[in-house]
């Protein structure tokens, strides 16, 4: 017996020029490592033995009514289009509506080559699933829009990269897959009947009260700007920000070499392929700003008069950095226990980054010591620090409960950079205890008792570039 999902494949009702069918390539022998009893219950799948969820979370067994596929799209790479891209080892087993009556996409990654390969070997390696597997877990419990792991399994086979490493298969879950590539690909096509069918699919999945191509570009776009704030609120760098990265959804998706910022520094980067810089932290908003004018001109591809919206569309996505900064504001007030901070708070915000980024402060433990204890011993020069405290225990005073406000909003823990390397080497050397100790940190990030998560990294310890590992 497999596991039963109350399977309802949308996606898979499309057009077949929007995807291909396939099932997965079996691998030699599963082994479950990880598997998400919460959201497995959310998403209604029936109990089953660790051998079943193995089987089927590896592609080796295909539960009953799903429908296996490999979604095509398009996307910018680091500003350079390319014209096919698509699911090149990754496939859409289905979708199911969850207990919350939402609807969830369930898909493997390293299932095997598609169509969309390039001449890869569709697997994935154990390092990069269990780094997405934290990762997006963490952020789920930050509460800032994410995919979602469900389950890690080892396959049983090795995988070539710069060495020979043990293969995995990550389960990802999230409010669909669709993301502007996915409108990209058709508008650069011209395949304007794809295009429309595509707008209304979008429309009706998430923003059912979008009125057509120019509601949804602004409810992408307005979604993209609370996403990029929850990002830049917990020192969170994508590191791939093309827009065959960017969900419609407005979920935080494909955590490749995704960092979380140790010392504070505006332009930190850690992809080792972003070598210009082009998605640092501090440019992210700029870049979902970019990303949000391709989605606009694949959209317009669709009306009888492209021309006459354009005015309206260009207003929709400039109007964007004043949502992000909005949201920005928000978050980042809540986290020195302003609940409701206006513009005038923002020299007071940005005083307290210029000073840590001078000072080399880290960037969550400065917060969490605000929240929680005296944040001058994050300072070497504490006097610096007392001065921009005067302001802020001022602006304080009309505050009713500051400190919780600062508690809320700013995690103890987070999945340090050194600390999922530490991870990922242990767990090719079939050690897991360092990822299931992180998962327990994680999943309660305000409150976690774990000190030896929150220190900071020593200076051999630092970790200067990370890598897809794809």
């Amino acid at each position: 017996m497999s596991i039963t999902a109350p399977f309802d494949n949308s996606y898979a009702r499309l057009p077949r020029s929007f995807y291909t069918r396939q099932n997965p390539v079996p691998v030699r022998a599963p082994q479950l490592i990880a598997y998400n009893e919460s959201l497995g219950a959310l998403l209604g799948l029936s109990a089953a033995t660790e051998a079943e969820r193995a089987a089927v979370f590896s592609g080796v067994d295909l539960p009953e009514g799903a429908a296996p596929l490999a979604q095509l799209y398009a996307g910018h790479q680091f500003g350079s289009y390319n014209p096919q891209l698509g699911d090149g080892r990754a496939l859409l087993l289905g979708e199911v509506i969850g207990s919350d009556g939402r609807r969830y996409d369930i898909q493997l990654k390293g299932s095997g080559p598609t169509p969309y390969s390039r001449m890869g070997d569709g697997r994935a390696w154990l390092g990069p699933v269990l780094r997405e597997y934290v990762v997006s877990e963490a952020m789920h419990a930050l509460g800032i829009p994410t995919t979602r792991a469900l389950a890690a399994t080892l396959t049983g086979e090795d995988v070539i990269r710069e060495t020979v490493l043990p293969g995995a298969v990550l389960t990802r879950v999230a409010a669909s897959h669709l993301r502007v590539g996915t409108f990209q690909v058709f508008a650069h096509r011209r395949q304007i009947d794809e295009l429309r069918q595509l707008t209304d699919y979008a429309i009706a999945r998430h923003y059912p009260q979008a009125d057509g191509p120019l509601g949804l570009l602004r409810a992408v776009c307005a979604a993209q700007a609370e996403l990029i704030a929850g990002w830049m609120s917990v020192g969170f760098i994508h590191g791939v920000m093309n827009t065959d990265n960017s969900a419609i959804s407005g979920e935080t998706i494909d955590y490749g070499p995704c960092a979380f910022i140790d010392d504070y520094h505006a332009d930190t980067v850690f992809s080792s392929i972003d070598r210009a810089g082009r998605y640092a932290y501090s440019n992210q908003p700029h870049i979902a700003v970019w990303n949000m004018a391709q989605l606009a001109t694949s959209l317009l591809q669709q009306l009888d008069d492209p021309q006459a919206a354009v005015a309206e569309a260009t207003q929709i996505v400039h109007a964007m950095p004043g949502q992000t900064e909005a949201a920005w504001l928000r978050r980042m007030g809540a986290k020195i226990g302003l609940t409701g901070p206006t513009p005038e708070d923002v020299p007071l915000i940005e005083g307290l980054l210029t000073l840590m980024q001078d000072q080399g402060a880290d960037f969550t433990n400065t917060f969490d010591a605000l929240a929680r204890s005296d944040a001058r011993d994050q300072f070497v020069d504490r006097d610096a620090f007392d001065a921009w405290a005067e302001g802020w225990r001022a602006r304080l005073a009309t505050e009713q409960d500051p400190q919780a406000t600062m508690q809320a909003a700013s995690p103890r823990v987070i999945p340090r950079n050194h600390r999922i390397e530490e991870m990922i080497q242990a767990a090719v050397a079939a050690d897991y205890a360092p990822f299931h100790r992180l998962m327990a940190a994680l999943t309660d990030p305000f409150d976690t008792q774990d000190t030896g998560l929150m220190r900071a990294p020593t200076k051999d310890e630092r970790v200067a570039a990370t890598f897809c590992g794809t």
